[in-house]
């Protein structure tokens, strides 16, 4: 084989899935159960309360789901939504790219506000389409809060602002799978109606769990959306919620007591304090990428992400090369530039489960990668 892993753990740097820590791995590690049992109920319980606090809400409706972002972005669009409603969505990269592609492949009439990668959402051309809709065809308005692909973080207090400055009714759906647990996010204060997360992100749990939290607002819109939904109705799950079993459907038991964990270990530290280490980890990884002597996909300081930072290489190196060296010869995994941006950036993650010794390890990689191609040479 060509590629077989060498000794010591595998070192995650890409933006998500991340390092999961040895206490949630440990509060995994542990026999099925049934989900019906009294024991079940009660943690689900208090997760769906818990899970309120990462959002920062307390009026909204926590979800837990066994799926993916893919499958939390669909149950976001589809119990709110009717075929051929109006949406306005930003392309600024990949994974925004593909929340549209879904939402285009539901029938929803789709306005794309497009900007160039490594750039963040043009909410000017946003305020303009609020102030001309006088009769409120547009439904909703979709945002990617942290781009992965370019390491691109939105504005959303300012969508807010342009939507009550208009006075207008469109529900605001936000991905915030790579940005939940880790930058700030405020779901009631920013008047949110949808946000989403993955299990595999800021939370440090494997994938496979979507957390999805629905403000008052869009759970009225249930009532008349009439988008075609049965694994991801909400229905379903307020249903179960009335008798006090939660579950409509079988949950995975050992992700409800990894999220238990992971939980605690997030309070424990304190949100507000995990949200500045990733600001710290972030603004060092920013400085190291100029030391190198490479420059940031993103285009500006408003839009860097604590998440994630896609590192432009020089034309003479395909980036795919330091992704696959640093994974065959270093253990090390970092993110491949996708789409637009493959074999121009890699992206380093530094979110979740991780500190500072951690992300010099990944510097000192960089450094001997970058000697080996003489880039210092060239500088």
């Amino acid at each position: 084989m060509d590629y077989v892993y060498g000794p010591g753990r595998n070192h995650l740097f890409v933006p998500g899935p991340v390092n999961i820590p040895e206490q949630v791995t440990r509060a995994m590690n542990r026999n099925n159960e049934d989900y019906r049992s009294p024991a079940i109920p009660a943690l689900t319980k208090t997760l769906l309360e818990d899970v309120k606090k990462i959002f920062k809400t307390t009026s909204g409706t926590p979800f837990l789901i066994p799926t993916t972002g893919t499958g939390a972005w669909e149950s976001a669009l589809t119990n709110t939504l009717s075929p051929g409603d109006r949406i306005v969505s930003f392309l600024i990269g990949q994974f925004s790219l593909l929340w549209i592609d879904q939402q285009q492949r539901l029938n929803f009439k789709v306005d794309v506000v497009e900007s160039d990668w490594g750039q963040g959402a043009n909410l000017e051309v946003l305020a303009s389409k609020i102030a001309e809709d006088k009769a409120h065809t547009i439904k909703a308005i979709c945002i990617v809060h942290n781009e992965t692909a370019t390491g691109v973080t939105n504005n959303l207090a300012t969508v807010r602002k342009i939507l009550d400055h208009y006075q207008h009714p469109a529900l605001f759906l936000v991905d915030g799978v790579s940005s939940i647990c880790a930058l700030d996010f405020r779901m009631d204060e920013w008047g949110i109606d949808v946000a989403l997360t993955g299990s595999q992100k800021a939370l440090s749990l494997p994938t496979g769990m979507g957390l999805i939290c629905a403000s008052p607002k869009a759970l009225e819109a249930t009532k008349t959306a009439k988008s075609v939904r049965v694994f991801f109705d909400w229905n379903d799950y307020l249903k179960f919620y009335k008798m006090g079993t939660y579950w409509p459907y079988t949950p995975s038991i050992q992700l409800l007591y990894g999220l238990r964990t992971a939980l605690d270990l997030i309070f424990e530290e304190g949100l507000d304090n995990v949200i500045a280490r990733h600001g710290r980890l972030a603004k060092a990884t920013r400085l190291a990428v100029e030391a190198w002597g490479l420059k940031n996909c993103t285009q500006k300081e408003e839009w860097f992400s604590d998440t994630v930072t896609a590192v432009v290489v020089p034309p003479y190196i395909d980036s795919s090369e330091i992704v696959k060296r640093a994974w065959k010869r270093y253990n090390l995994s970092l993110g491949l530039g996708l789409n637009k941006v493959a074999g121009k950036v890699f992206r380093i993650g530094h979110l979740g489960n991780l500190n500072e010794v951690q992300l010099l390890y990944m510097y000192v990689f960089m450094l001997v990668f970058l000697n080996i191609y003489g880039h210092f040479a060239r500088l």
